[in-house]
């Protein structure tokens, strides 16, 4: 699959280019050795939010993630389109797992056939970092390697 000009903006769960210009694409050994010598990850993968105007009382249970251990999990922010505020969430984040030096090396993960996470590595990539590593396999790769996981909440969303 050739790499589009753009980002992806529709059918996120689907096979995803070898590739992405301006950023080193890694598989899971090199992914492990990154984790293990403390390289910032940030997982992009979406979450519905708590619906707004629930019932008082009515519990609201999201989807629990298992992430890398350690990873930042900026939710919602590998689509296509985003609003200026999940890019303004999605920059701070990425400004705060690099402490500020876009020299700094930083994994983008989601899961196996995942655009989100392409499309957020393309954006840090656009937004001047020039060690950005996009880790297609994701949790699914991690998890078949018998690497930890571990339970994750996302950093919060500006919107809630």
């Amino acid at each position: 699959m050739p790499e589009p000009s753009g980002y992806r903006t529709d059918e996120y769960r689907a096979p995803t280019p070898a590739t992405l210009a301006g950023a080193r694409v890694v598989t899971t050994p090199e992914a492990e050795r990154l984790w293990r010598a403390k390289v910032p990850f940030i997982d992009v993968l979406p979450r519905a939010p708590k619906p707004k105007g629930l019932p008082e009382g009515t519990v609201w249970r999201p989807k629990p993630r298992s992430d890398i251990p350690g990873s930042v999990w900026l939710v919602d922010t590998g689509y296509g389109a985003l609003a200026p505020v999940m890019e303004t969430y999605l920059m701070d984040g990425l400004r705060a797992a690099t402490m500020g030096n876009p020299a700094k090396p930083v994994v983008f993960y989601c899961q196996r056939d995942c655009w989100m996470s392409w499309n957020a590595a393309k954006r840090a990539v656009a937004a001047g970092y020039s060690s950005v590593i996009w880790y297609p396999d994701g949790t699914d790769g991690w998890a078949e390697a018998g690497l930890p996981l571990e339970p994750r909440e996302p950093a919060p969303r500006p919107d809630e």
